[in-house]
């Protein structure tokens, strides 16, 4: 290569992942994914509304009831975000930072409602979230939309790791 002719192009898209049945599938993978992480958590969960209702909780704490709708919209845009990024590029990166912030996010309810360890859990959840601004950076040159997608979730996570620092520190 001469000092004239430039560089080629690295680019983080690869060939498109299938269309069509495939795609729905893979689709429907991401779902699931997202749903077993949800399940999970719900099972760790167990009663907590009750538990969460006893909790001395800062003034801007919303109702128990907000929080099953505010998952639920928020984990079908998690899914959404994940399979846009695998149809551009595959499994790389991006998807790979997808799944950590996933198994995270995962790990938080058992933590906090489960244990009871709000301490513990703060930690767990900024870590958390530092893995969505990570999983969101990478999604910007693959998938503008799919990190877009992501964004209300970091907000979500951001107003939830004010909650549960309020929580461990009304609590302790």
């Amino acid at each position: 290569m001469s000092p004239s002719t430039p560089a080629p192009r690295t680019s983080t898209r690869t060939a498109p992942r299938p269309a069509g049945p495939r795609s729905l599938l893979a689709l429907l993978g991401f779902l699931a994914a997202v749903a077993v992480a949800a399940g999970l958590g719900g099972i760790a969960a167990g009663s907590a509304g009750s538990e969460y209702a006893r909790l001395a909780q800062p003034s801007f704490a919303p109702p128990s009831s907000v929080f099953g709708p505010v998952w639920t919209v928020l984990y079908v845009m998690i899914a959404v975000a994940g399979w846009l990024v695998w149809r551009r590029v595959g499994w790389d990166r991006a998807t790979t930072a997808w799944a950590v912030q996933l198994v995270l996010n995962a790990a938080w309810t058992p933590l906090f409602f489960g244990a009871g360890l709000y301490g513990v859990a703060l930690v767990e959840i900024v870590v958390l979230l530092v893995a969505i601004v990570v999983t969101v950076a990478l999604f910007l040159p693959r998938s503008r939309p799919a990190a877009w997608l992501m964004v209300p979730y970091l907000a979500w996570v951001l107003f939830a790791t004010a909650l549960n620092a309020s929580i461990w520190w009304l609590n302790r």
